[in-house]
């Protein structure tokens, strides 16, 4: 990977886990994410004009993807509900290298060489001891279940925006038509969900979640169009290197338990990372 684009999404991962961090601390996920991811949409929808209409070969990637998305969405708001995020978020990211590997060798031929490897292994043994570090039973299992389902959905778009903007004329011409399509369903749903709630309540959420949506578009926007220039497999891996950034902002900012143990399993994933970038990919 060309040091340029690693350092452009190793950015996307400090913005990806800080508004993570956001969605957790509100208190309403649903709604937090929501004007997060509907503002992200709507970003979208302004730029379609400015990009061809994708070819009849692009959409079912565009479809799949934008489904996937919203089965993510969902699990990350019910992981937040009952978990802790230096619990649930390692957990739902740290296992995206290694289902995104198996993805990006089945369906792209990417390979994986044996350091590479060494590294996906590494990541599952630090993803394995978070799922370990528990506080509260059921929610914690409530908590890990969900980052579960995260975690392959995150596996699953992944792998099918990697091949869709390599499918599509542009990265652009992808990456807008996804955040136009894929994003703004969820907001629809929550906005429609919490509509009852007081205006005020609304407007902190929303105000929030709008900021942070500007940049989780643009964070997005870097991951898909890496992949069109350097391997799935490792656009992916070098992106959950927000883990040790989630687990730091968990256990510092936000008081939450394990603090030690969980920043030291988050760094794991992060070595496992550095393994695989140093692994190279065919």
């Amino acid at each position: 990977m060309e040091p340029a684009v690693l350092i452009l999404v190793l950015g996307s991962a400090v913005l990806h886990a800080s508004w993570n961090a956001l969605v957790k601390s509100g208190g309403q996920p649903f709604l937090r994410l929501g004007a997060i991811m509907g503002t992200s949409g709507l970003i979208g929808w302004l730029f379609t004009p400015f990009v061809p209409f994708p070819a009849p070969e692009v959409w079912p990637f565009l479809i799949t993807a934008a489904l996937v998305q919203q089965v993510y969405f969902v699990a990350i708001c019910l992981g937040y509900r009952f978990g802790d995020l230096s619990h649930v978020y390692p957990v739902q990211r740290g296992m995206a290298p290694f289902l995104v590997a198996i993805g990006a060798w089945w369906f792209a031929g990417e390979t994986v060489g044996a350091v590479g490897l060494t590294g996906v292994l590494l990541i599952g043994v630090a993803v394995l001891s978070l799922a370990l570090t528990t506080t509260r039973w059921p929610d914690d299992a409530k908590a890990l279940s969900f980052a579960v389902v995260a975690g392959l959905a995150l596996a699953g778009y992944s792998v099918v925006n990697g091949m869709g903007a390599r499918t599509a004329a542009t990265a652009g011409t992808y990456i807008v038509w996804l955040l136009a399509i894929g994003d703004t369903p969820f907001r629809i749903v929550t906005v429609a969900l919490n509509i009852r709630r007081s205006t005020g309540d609304i407007r902190r959420h929303l105000v929030l979640g709008a900021a942070c949506g500007v940049l989780t578009a643009g964070a997005y926007a870097i991951v898909v169009w890496a992949m069109t220039v350097a391997p799935i497999t490792y656009v992916t891996a070098v992106r959950e290197t927000s883990v040790i950034i989630a687990a730091w902002i968990g256990s510092r900012l936000l008081g939450e338990p394990f603090g030690a143990k969980r920043i030291a399993a988050a760094a794991l994933v992060v070595i496992g990372v550095m393994l695989l970038q140093a692994g190279g990919a065919g």
